[in-house]
């Protein structure tokens, strides 16, 4: 005996897919609104704050979470500090207990 299953597309027109498991969300602020957020957090503050403290000039590329979401943090901005791509990676590898990866030149040694 065969086994029906209901109709998949009966399903997704009342807005129900069996398939899709929902992505667990932290209160991040996606889809258009969060686009014009990260443009308007970027324009505010155009450069990098880790590097600005440290005498250097570098533009801001990612706006990141002071406490992050994931930690309890807010998508507020108090809560937001804008930093170039360098600098997030090594604020997100202290966050989360990870070390920053290593560049190995051709000779085999650290770059």
């Amino acid at each position: 005996m065969r086994l029906r299953l209901p109709c998949l597309r009966a399903l997704r027109v009342s807005g129900v897919n069996p398939m899709h498991r929902p992505r667990e969300r932290h209160g991040r602020i996606e889809g258009r609104r969060g686009v014009e957020l990260r443009k308007r957090r970027l324009a505010a503050e155009p450069l990098c704050r880790d590097c600005k403290a440290r005498g250097r000039v570098r533009a801001s590329t990612v706006p990141d979470h002071i406490k992050p979401l994931a930690q309890g943090g807010t998508d507020t901005d108090d809560n937001i500090r804008c930093l170039c791509s360098e600098c997030h990676d090594k604020r997100t590898a202290e966050q989360f207990g990870t070390r920053a990866r290593v560049m190995i030149g051709v000779d085999g040694w650290p770059i």
